[in-house]
């Protein structure tokens, strides 16, 4: 399906991509944790609304 360099360069690039973004994240961690400080509870009650939301779904078809 896929030659020997289409997979080298594919996990190549998986190792790279993986590694620059967790060197961002970490040069940014100090920033992000100061500037977005509430934002776990946001998406907390995001993942509650989307349960009711499918509750009152099922609720509703039986």
């Amino acid at each position: 399906m896929f030659s020997n360099g289409q997979l080298i360069f594919a996990i190549l690039f998986i190792v790279v991509f993986a590694t620059v973004i967790a060197y961002t994240y970490k040069k940014d961690k100090k920033l992000h944790s100061k500037n977005y400080k509430g934002v776990k509870w946001v998406g907390i009650i995001f993942i509650l609304f989307l349960i009711i939301l499918f509750y009152i779904k099922y609720m509703l078809n039986n």
